[in-house]
């Protein structure tokens, strides 16, 4: 019989060898998943043996994390906030520099708070629910234009309890036309990778939907349309939030001044790269 502490050891050489750089991490959080153990528990119990079908199954996971596919895709879940968060393969798998954007929302939403605020382009929901769970007084509208993937944002909003998000199917702005408001702040995580970015044939991004992660030529399509639109549906001194490329930060600036947002500001993120854009509209 194999020992937890082997296991790991053999799954993190072969993730290693792999090129990953979490290749323990992932290693346990696919065997956990495996045997129905967090990762405290594996810690506790090194020792402990895993029978042959467990193996077996740990094994084939592996080599799939190996091959490049997303851990989040192979347990079917991903954390994020906090929150555990259903991911599919219709979902973009949330990134921990998306967090940034929340706690900057965070910081600009009094607790008390009774904001109507859009997300657009929700994906697995992350951004909408790790709001809605922080602020209960605001009001979330969240939206994407994929049935599928809006399908597991609803679902998670669901597993979390929470009754002040409601989903709507449709690209960008055009479910919000049928609500007849406007919002004090939209967020966006929208696609922004070139199409013809090499990045999109290596690791966990072949693995992904292409429609949340390709925006155009030069990956400002959508964010051209989200920055160029957003005026319409925004109150007096609301604001927008979006999520862009690390080296995108000067071009949506622009794009924010050129359509007379104030207070326009980047943030950066843990890697200390351009990463959130917000500005005011007044």
């Amino acid at each position: 019989m194999t020992t937890i502490e082997q296991s790991l050891q053999h799954a993190t050489e072969q993730l290693t060898k792999s090129g990953s750089d979490t290749a323990h991490l992932d290693s346990e959080l696919l065997l956990g998943n495996v045997i129905g153990r967090s990762r405290t528990w594996l810690h506790t119990w090194p020792e402990s043996t895993i029978d042959n079908d467990n193996l077996h199954l740990f094994s084939n996971l592996i080599q799939r994390r190996a091959d490049g596919e997303p851990v989040a895709h192979l347990i079917g879940k991903q954390e994020f906030w906090s929150l555990s968060l259903k991911i599919t393969a219709d979902t973009l798998v949330p990134r921990p520099e998306t967090e940034v954007m929340v706690e900057q929302v965070l910081g600009l939403v009094p607790e008390e708070a009774e904001w109507k605020i859009a997300d657009l382009g929700t994906g697995s929901g992350a951004i909408a629910i790790a709001v809605a769970n922080e602020r209960a007084g605001c009001t979330i509208t969240a939206t994407d234009q994929s049935a599928a993937t809006l399908a597991v944002a609803r679902e998670n909003g669901h597993s979390h309890h929470l009754k002040n998000i409601k989903f709507l199917q449709g690209s960008w702005f055009e479910p919000l036309d049928s609500i007849d408001q406007r919002y004090d702040l939209i967020l966006s995580n929208p696609p922004y990778i070139a199409s013809s970015d090499p990045h999109l044939e290596q690791g966990d991004l072949r693995y992904e939907p292409d429609s949340a992660l390709i925006s155009g030529d030069s990956g400002m399509d959508d964010l051209n349309h989200l920055v160029n639109n957003a005026r319409g549906y925004l109150l007096p001194d609301g604001i927008l939030m979006v999520e862009h490329g690390y080296d995108q930060g000067k071009k949506v600036r622009s794009l924010f001044q050129h359509n007379n947002f104030s207070g326009v500001t980047t943030l950066h993120d843990l890697a200390g790269l351009e990463r959130i854009t917000y500005g005011i509209r007044v």
